[in-house]
């Protein structure tokens, strides 16, 4: 996931494509206005001073539509007359056709996620949502994803996208899983906080036995609206134990949800 409001989004594309076309145009590229600020005006120390509302999600915006533009091969950059003739445009080289079709843009809210539709990219839906309603985080996020593809249909695009959320996701095969996630696990629910001064919802961590997980995951209405979950892994536990997560998740939670190994081709997203 790539925060781009203090990126230079014309630069960030040229990287993109270059990356793209080196991998035989598999890159999948999550785009979000990054987390919230840290820094009291943290864009000034990144040299942008020159906005009359230089909040992140503002910068954000404008910055995804110039990438986006760029990455679609839009011509941009007035071209030098002595060398292409007059009122001649360059786009931004290399160039990837299609990449746009796999970008991401991380939505917070259902509001978000209609402008995303409206972009024409596909959406992440994260563990996080800045809304609180009443309502639990799987209710937030399904609203948040019909919303998306009503609003994806109404802007009559003429590709199917991509909808994923992401879950915390730990299945207990063994006593070391019991330790770090089966003793506390119970009770843990959605919580509410404050982000950025906005009554938030954090989904909560599905922790247990993998009959259990399959349940409760059957259960939650975004993931039954999903086309893609993206596990939530805790890094600071190393490469190994990371490794032993998904595995664990891939053998014995995942088929039971639908989910087939990327042998059997690529993802496609749901007809609507």
């Amino acid at each position: 996931m790539e925060g781009i409001a203090y990126e230079n989004p014309l630069y960030l594309a040229e990287e993109a494509a270059a990356l793209d076309l080196l991998s035989d145009q598999r890159v999948a590229l999550g785009i979000s206005r990054g987390s919230p600020e840290p820094a009291d005006q943290g864009w000034e120390s990144f040299g942008y001073s020159d906005s009359d509302d230089a909040k992140a999600a503002n910068m954000a915006r404008d910055k995804f539509a110039r990438f986006l533009s760029a990455i679609r091969g839009d011509e941009i950059a007035p071209a030098d007359p002595m060398q292409f003739g007059p009122d001649r445009k360059l786009r931004v080289e290399p160039h990837s056709p299609g990449l746009d079709q796999r970008v991401w843009w991380g939505a917070g809210t259902a509001a978000t996620a209609e402008w995303a539709a409206a972009q024409g990219v596909n959406m992440m839906s994260s563990t996080l949502l800045t809304e609180a309603t009443g309502a639990s985080f799987g209710e937030l996020q399904r609203d948040q994803i019909d919303r998306y593809r009503a609003a994806w249909k109404s802007a009559g695009h003429d590709w199917t996208p991509r909808v994923s959320v992401s879950r915390s996701i730990f299945p207990i095969t063994t006593n070391l899983d019991d330790l770090y996630f089966g003793r506390r696990s119970d009770g843990q629910g959605d919580q509410i906080g404050i982000i950025d001064g906005t009554r938030s919802t954090f989904g909560k961590t599905y922790a247990g036995e993998p009959d259990e997980l399959i349940e409760a995951l059957k259960a939650d209405p975004a993931v039954e609206a999903a086309d893609t979950v993206l596990l939530t892994i805790p890094s600071q536990l190393g490469v190994d134990y990371n490794l032993h997560i998904l595995e664990s998740f891939a053998s014995y939670v995942a088929p039971a949800l639908g989910w087939q190994p990327n042998t059997s081709g690529p993802v496609t997203g749901s007809t609507m």
